[in-house]
């Protein structure tokens, strides 16, 4: 199968649900205040990383060599053809676990999906793409919980292991520290591009490579002295993301925006109106907190709060370690990994310009 399905008696994908990939997250606003009910964790000695800093992932002190990492990610298709569609759901949870400093080590599948609208084989194929990046990550689907549910729904739950004093929290970057980018930004706008029928087939490899490329660099950089913070980009977007790393740190995370890497044809779409819902629902939680230069279009703006499904690793690092980080991107294949500006004293804002 490509993105056309096969049959016409099969249902697009896209067509079943009302949001697709990292796009469906709840809006950063809202999320923000139903976390507010949750008790608080320092009951809780050996929990390392909870939901205080809207981090990537839970760490959890196991000993003093091992703390386990535990995360779960699923969302609606971003794409018609099935495996693919696994493909990226698995590669996004596991990115979690990555953008924490660990290293997966056992996955369980999370699955609802329309069972009397799907053949079962299209249902099984989604299946397959997940376990494939699974094992491309070294990892067992163990298990995981199927429902049957009026839209398609796919992810996992991933559980990781890092060195308690390797931990990467999106919290800890410090002012002088520069912010490089692991991927190329765009994924919501060619997603919509799809759904409108308006993305061709060389753009459609784009959007599968980026989506489908495991941010394994995240171990490494664990390993770095001068690597501080590290988060993966997703549905919130770069200001979204860049926006909690500010606040975690209480620092101004300042973005150049002629340094910002994005995938093939994403200006142009974006400028021709073809952008996501939910980059006017980032925009609308934290808007407020975002400050934009006089040279930024209101296309920009929208390219800066594009929801990222399986985005890259943003890393906070001392300006004497960029090199070292650069080079680990781009030893492993993310080309268009790049400095995209610094942490900086002031508010706890974003700056863009």
């Amino acid at each position: 199968m490509t993105q056309e399905v096969a049959s016409a008696a099969v249902p697009r994908l896209t067509s079943l649900s009302h949001g697709g990939g990292c796009g469906c997250k709840i809006a950063p606003g809202v999320l923000s205040e139903l976390l507010k009910r949750f008790g608080p964790a320092a009951s809780y000695p050996n929990l390392m990383v909870g939901t205080e800093t809207a981090d990537d992932a839970a760490v959890y002190r196991l000993n003093d060599e091992q703390a386990l990492i535990a995360t779960t990610d699923f969302f609606m298709p971003i794409v018609d053809d099935p495996h693919d569609f696994g493909r990226i759901a698995a590669t996004n949870a596991l990115s979690d676990v990555y953008a924490m400093g660990g290293t997966p080590i056992m996955a369980l599948a999370i699955v609802g999906m329309p069972i009397n609208v799907l053949p079962h084989s299209v249902i099984a194929e989604i299946l397959r793409g997940g376990e494939s990046v699974c094992a491309e990550a070294g990892i067992p689907v163990a298990g995981g919980h199927s429902i049957d549910s009026v839209e398609p729904i796919y992810g996992l739950a991933v559980m990781g292991l890092v060195h308690p004093s390797r931990v990467k929290r999106n919290a800890d970057a410090r002012a002088g520290d520069v912010l490089i980018l692991g991927k190329a930004l765009g994924v919501g706008i060619l997603s919509a591009a799809l759904k409108k029928n308006r993305l061709d087939d060389a753009g459609y490899r784009v959007m599968i490579d980026t989506t489908t490329r495991l941010n394994r660099p995240g171990a490494a950089l664990a390993a770095m002295d001068g690597v501080h913070a590290v988060t993966d980009v997703t549905g919130f977007g770069l200001a979204g993301h860049a926006l909690e790393m500010a606040r975690g740190a209480n620092l101004t995370a300042r973005l150049r925006l002629d340094a910002l890497p994005w995938l093939p044809g994403v200006e142009a779409f974006a400028a021709d109106g073809v952008i996501t819902g939910a980059s006017g629902r980032n925009w609308a939680s934290y808007g407020e907190s975002v400050r934009l230069g006089a040279n930024v279009s209101d296309t920009q703006r929208a390219l800066l709060t594009d929801p990222q499904t399986s985005g890259g690793l943003l890393v906070s690092c001392a300006p004497e370690a960029a090199d070292a980080v650069l080079a680990l991107f781009h030893s492993q294949g993310f080309v268009d990994a790049t400095v995209i500006g610094e942490m900086v004293e002031g508010d706890a804002r974003v700056q863009v310009g």
